[in-house]
C-alpha cells in the first residue's frame, strides 16, 4: 500500500539490499539539480539547469514508478511527466527546458504535435501519465526563469535557440550519470577526474619543447618552426574567439597550435583543449605527440567508431583518462571530425553526454580544409555558437587555409595567429608542381618506372590497382590502399621508409590515404588531377624533409576518365584545373583562397554548402519552438555512406585478441586492439562477402574466415568474381 504522507520516494534501489540502502528521490534530484547547474553556469544558464536537475525525474513520484523498483516488469514513462511540469510551469522556457527532460533516457525528441506519438507535443500535451503530484510535499521548483542568456546568431534564430537545448541536455544528462554512477557504482564514480590544470599542462609542455630543440641543428626549416612557435605563444593572449593558423606542411603547427591553446586557455580561463582531426588513420599518431609532450594521465585518445561499438556493453574502465570518453571530463582530447561534429547534433543522450564540456574550451579542428562541405554551414553555425555563446576559442589549422569568411554566419571574424604566413609559405616551399595534362596509364607507368624513387596517388582503390598492376610486381613498387588492415599498411610503410632512407628503388602506387599525416619523403610525386587542396597534401610527401632544393610534383589528368566518375572528383578537379593551367604557383595562398571560394560557391547561393537543409529544418518552426532532433540527427553524418568493419586475422595477434574475444566477450580494450586489423566495407562489400559465407561472427564482430580473399599487395578482395570463387574454399 502507498501513502503519500510520510512516505520515502526512492530514485534507484540496489540488488539484495534493504530499503534504507536505496537512493532516495529528493536526494538524487537536488544532486542532479546541483551538478547541471554548476554546467549550465558556463554559459550563463545555470538556473536552466537547476530546473531541468530538479524536473528530470519528477515522474518517479508517481505510485506506479515506485512499484517498478520492486517489480522490473512494471513498465513506467517518468521522463514525459518532468517534461510537461516545466512546460506548462515556465511556458516557452519551460518547453526548452521539456526537451532535455524528455529526452534524458530516450534522446531529445522532434517538437512534432500531438499526433506523433514520441514527439515533444504529444508527451506534454497529449499522453496519459501516471500521477506524480506527490512531488510538491518534496520539491520546490523556483517560480521563473530568466530569460535566455544567448545572442542569436544572425539569422539563424532557431538554431540558436535548438543549439542551447542541447547543451542543456548535455548538462543534465551528464549530471544525473554522475550521480546515479556515484550511488549504483561509487567505486568507479571515485575514478573519475584529474588534479592536473591548464598550467601544470603549459609547464609540461614548455618543459618538452625546450629539450627538443635543445639539441635540434640550426637549420633553416627549424628556425621558421621556432618563429611559428613565437607567434603561437604571442597570439594566445589575445581574447577568446576565432582564430586561424595558417603553416605550410612542416612548419610545426601541431605542438605549436598546443602551446597556442595552453597558454590561452590558462590565461583566460578556459577548461579543456580539443583536438579534432580529420581522419582516424592518424588520430594515434597525434595523440602520442601529446602523451610524449604533456603526460598520458591527461590526454583522451577518442575514436569515433571502435569505442562506441562497444557502449552498451560492460566496459573494462580502469583509469580516470578511460572514463573521459563519456563525458570528455580531461584537459586534453584527441578526437576525430566524426566524433566532434556528429555529436553536436546528435540527438542521443549517450553522444550528446559529453558537448557541454565544448563550452569554455579551446577547439582545435586540424586539417581545417577538410571540413564537409555539404555541411559546412551547419558546422560553421556550431563553431559560431560555440564562440559566440559558449565561451570557446575556435582555431582552423591548415597549411591550405579554406575561405571561410562568407561562410560564417555575420558578426564572426578569424584572426591569423601567424604574422606573415605569405612569407612562411615562401620560406617553407619545396616543391614545383607542373600540370602535364591527359596521360593515360601506360604512360604515367613509363613515367613512373624512369624515376627511382617515385610516388603516384590516384582517387580511387580500383585506379590504384590497375595503375599497379602496369608496373609489374617487381623490387621495390608497392600498393597502399584502404582496403589493406592498418597494420598491413603500418608494415608496409615501415618497408618503404626504409627503402627511401637507404636510397633504393622505391616506386608506390596509393590511393589518397597517404595523404592523411603518413611521414614519408618522395623526390618525385605525381599525383590525379583532383582539388588543390588534395594537390598540397600529395606535396607534403615530396621533398618533405627539404633535402633537395625543390621536389618536383606532376599533376595528371587520367586520359580514360578512371578515378573520375564520382560527381565529387569532377567538381574538384573542375574547379582545380583553371588554375593549374595558369603560370603561377596553384599552392601560392591567393591560388588557394581563390579554388576554396569557387569551391564553396560554385552555385551563386551556395546551397550544397547545407545539402540536407539542416539550417532551415530548424528555422521553420522555431516561432512555436518545435525542432527536428531525432531528424537532424539521422541527416547528419559527416562520412555519408555507412562501412562495416571486418577483422582480419593476418597474424597470430589477432587471432589471440579474437580467441579472448571468444572467451570473455568483446570489450574496450580488445575493440581498440582490433581496429588495428579492422579492413571498413561498403555495404555491398560487406553484403557480397557475408552472402558467400565468407565471414563468420566473433562476439559481434565480423571476422574474415578465408584469407585467400585477403591478398598481400591489395588487401581486402571484395569483387564479385572473387568473392564467386571462394565459395568452393569454405570448408
Amino acid at each position: 500500500m502507498f501513502e503519500r504522507v510520510g512516505m520515502t520516494y526512492w530514485a534507484h534501489s540496489r540488488d539484495n539490499t534493504p530499503k534504507n540502502c536505496w537512493q532516495p528521490l529528493k536526494t538524487h534530484l537536488f544532486a542532479v539539480a546541483e551538478r547541471a547547474m554548476s554546467f549550465a553556469r558556463g554559459f550563463g544558464s545555470g538556473e536552466f539547469g537547476w530546473v531541468a536537475g530538479l524536473c528530470h525525474d519528477l515522474g518517479k513520484y508517481s505510485r506506479e514508478f515506485q512499484m517498478r523498483l520492486e517489480d522490473p516488469r512494471v513498465h513506467v514513462d517518468h521522463s514525459s511527466a518532468g517534461a510537461r511540469i516545466a512546460a506548462k510551469k515556465y511556458d516557452a522556457m519551460g518547453r526548452i527546458i521539456a526537451y532535455a527532460v524528455a529526452g534524458h533516457h530516450a534522446g531529445l525528441p522532434d517538437g512534432g504535435n500531438t499526433a506523433v506519438e514520441g514527439s515533444l507535443v504529444y508527451r506534454v500535451d497529449a499522453k496519459d501519465i501516471a500521477d506524480c503530484s506527490a512531488y510538491d510535499g518534496e520539491i520546490e521548483l523556483p517560480s521563473g526563469l530568466p530569460p535566455l542568456h544567448i545572442r542569436p546568431l544572425a539569422g539563424h534564430c532557431g538554431f540558436s535557440v535548438a543549439f542551447l537545448i542541447r547543451m542543456l541536455f548535455s548538462c543534465l544528462v551528464d549530471a544525473d550519470f554522475l550521480d546515479t554512477e556515484q550511488f549504483v557504482d561509487p567505486n568507479k564514480s571515485a575514478l573519475r577526474g584529474t588534479t592536473a590544470t591548464m598550467f601544470d599542462l603549459e609547464d609540461r609542455l614548455t618543459e618538452h619543447l625546450a629539450r627538443k630543440t635543445a639539441n635540434a641543428p640550426d637549420t633553416r626549416v627549424n628556425r621558421i618552426r621556432a618563429e611559428v612557435l613565437e607567434d603561437c605563444l604571442a597570439a594566445a593572449a589575445g581574447e577568446p574567439g576565432l582564430f586561424t593558423l595558417t603553416v605550410p606542411t612542416g612548419g610545426g603547427k601541431t605542438l605549436s597550435s598546443l602551446a597556442f591553446a595552453l597558454k590561452h586557455a590558462r590565461l583566460h580561463g578556459l577548461e579543456r583543449v580539443i583536438y579534432a582531426i580529420p581522419f582516424t588513420s592518424i588520430i594515434e599518431q597525434n595523440a602520442d605527440v601529446f602523451r610524449n609532450a604533456v603526460g598520458s594521465d591527461v590526454v583522451l585518445e577518442h575514436h569515433s567508431n571502435a569505442t562506441d561499438r562497444g557502449r552498451d556493453r560492460r566496459e573494462d574502465f580502469t583509469e580516470p583518462v578511460d572514463l573521459a570518453e563519456e563525458n570528455w571530463d580531461m584537459p586534453l582530447i584527441a578526437t576525430t571530425n566524426v566524433q566532434f561534429f556528429e555529436s553536436l547534433f546528435s540527438n542521443r543522450s549517450s553522444r550528446c553526454r559529453k558537448i557541454h564540456n565544448m563550452a569554455r574550451s579551446v577547439i582545435i579542428l586540424d586539417e581545417a580544409q577538410m571540413l564537409p562541405v555539404e555541411l559546412l554551414r551547419p558546422c560553421a553555425a556550431a563553431l559560431a555558437e560555440l564562440v559566440l555563446n559558449y565561451g570557446a576559442t575556435v582555431v582552423l589549422c591548415s597549411a591550405t587555409q579554406p575561405a571561410l569568411d562568407r561562410v560564417f554566419p555575420e558578426g564572426i571574424e578569424a584572426r591569423e595567429i601567424a604574422r606573415d604566413h605569405s612569407t612562411l609559405y615562401t620560406a617553407l616551399k619545396r616543391v614545383n608542381v607542373r600540370n602535364i595534362g591527359k596521360a593515360d596509364d601506360y604512360a604515367i607507368a613509363e613515367k613512373l618506372v624512369a624515376e627511382r624513387q617515385v610516388l603516384c596517388i590516384v582517387n580511387t582503390r580500383a585506379h590504384a590497382r590497375k595503375l599497379f598492376e602496369r608496373l609489374g610486381k617487381t623490387e621495390g613498387c608497392y600498393h597502399l590502399s584502404a582496403a589493406m588492415c592498418p597494420v598491413h599498411r603500418t608494415k608496409r610503410l615501415q618497408a618503404i621508409r626504409a627503402r627511401l632512407d637507404a636510397g633504393e628503388v622505391c616506386r608506390v602506387v596509393s590511393t589518397q590515404l597517404i595523404e592523411a599525416g603518413v611521414d614519408v619523403d618522395f623526390p618525385t610525386v605525381f599525383r590525379a588531377i583532383a582539388g588543390i587542396d588534395s594537390i598540397a597534401q600529395a606535396a607534403g610527401r615530396c621533398n618533405r624533409e627539404g633535402k633537395r632544393e625543390r621536389g618536383e610534383v606532376f599533376v595528371f589528368t587520367p586520359a580514360g576518365g578512371e578515378g573520375m566518375s564520382h560527381v565529387w572528383f569532377k567538381r574538384t578537379a573542375s574547379i582545380a584545373a583553371p588554375i593549374l593551367d595558369k603560370k603561377t604557383d596553384p599552392l601560392a595562398l591567393n591560388a588557394v583562397k581563390r579554388y576554396f571560394s569557387d569551391l564553396y560557391f560554385y552555385e551563386r547561393t551556395g546551397t550544397h554548402l547545407d545539402s540536407h537543409g539542416i539550417m532551415e529544418r530548424m528555422e521553420s518552426g522555431a516561432k512555436s519552438l518545435s525542432f527536428p532532433f531525432e531528424e537532424v540527427a539521422s541527416l547528419f553524418k559527416v562520412i555519408g555512406d555507412d562501412t562495416f568493419g571486418i577483422v582480419i586475422p593476418i597474424d597470430e595477434q589477432c587471432k589471440d585478441l579474437l580467441a579472448d574475444v571468444k572467451a570473455v566477450g568483446i570489450n574496450r580494450s580488445l575493440a581498440r586492439q582490433l581496429q588495428r586489423y579492422t579492413v571498413s566495407a561498403r555495404p555491398w562489400e560487406f553484403a557480397r562477402l557475408r552472402d558467400a559465407g565468407t565471414l563468420e561472427d566473433t562476439g559481434g564482430l565480423a571476422v574474415l574466415r578465408d584469407m585467400r580473399l585477403y591478398d598481400d599487395d591489395y588487401g581486402l578482395q571484395a569483387g564479385e568474381d572473387v568473392v564467386k570463387g571462394g565459395d568452393c574454399w569454405i570448408v
